[in-house]
């Protein structure tokens, strides 16, 4: 389907020569000489390379059709990932590397949208924010009240993030799935 540059939107998935691409961030910039430009920051689907594009106001493009489908997370085997639909309970064997950075906030039994091109797996979509368990962290001392201290802590999936000194082993923390960051205790 093709669509004008003037219609880019964050998430919009394209089917460029070089490859197939998101759009990561976009710009409409109207200069006081010359045509109007649109400038973006795109993300390779298949091998995460970023790549800044500049595009002529109106130009056209093409956007791929990108079919979603409402998978749930049930285990890692052997360095894949097993997923299940949850309308027809196939069972679907995914390599990490085509899921990107989304990997590491995956928990068994957690819903996710897989997104597929021509039957290729090109990304996936995860909720903003998911429950993690704390595995490993140093205790917080006693009387350490400085404000907006922070330590290292990892949790269940082996990802490491910054926490606040009162988080202790074992306790279950919200995290921001966009950046990775802590966002409460649970």
């Amino acid at each position: 389907m093709s669509i004008t540059t003037n219609d880019l939107k964050n998430g919009i998935t394209l089917d460029l020569p070089e490859g197939l691409f998101q759009v990561v961030d976009f710009q409409h910039v109207k200069p006081g000489k010359g045509g109007a430009f649109v400038r973006t920051t795109l993300r390779n689907a298949r091998t995460g390379a970023v790549l800044d594009r500049t595009f002529r106001s109106a130009e056209k493009v093409e956007q791929a059709v990108i079919d979603k489908r409402e998978m749930q997370f049930l285990y890692k085997e052997a360095g894949e990932l097993v997923f299940m639909d949850t309308t027809t309970y196939d069972q679907l064997v995914v390599p990490p590397t085509s899921l990107g950075p989304a990997v590491g906030f995956l928990v068994e039994g957690a819903n996710a949208v897989l997104q597929m091109y021509n039957g290729e797996i090109v990304g996936v979509d995860i909720p903003a924010a998911v429950e993690l368990r704390v595995t490993q962290t140093e205790p917080g001392v006693q009387g350490d009240r400085v404000s907006g201290a922070r330590k290292p802590a990892t949790v269940e999936t082996g990802i490491a993030l910054s926490v606040p000194l009162f988080i202790n082993v074992g306790d279950r923390i919200k995290v921001d799935t966009r950046s990775g960051q802590y966002l409460t205790r649970v």
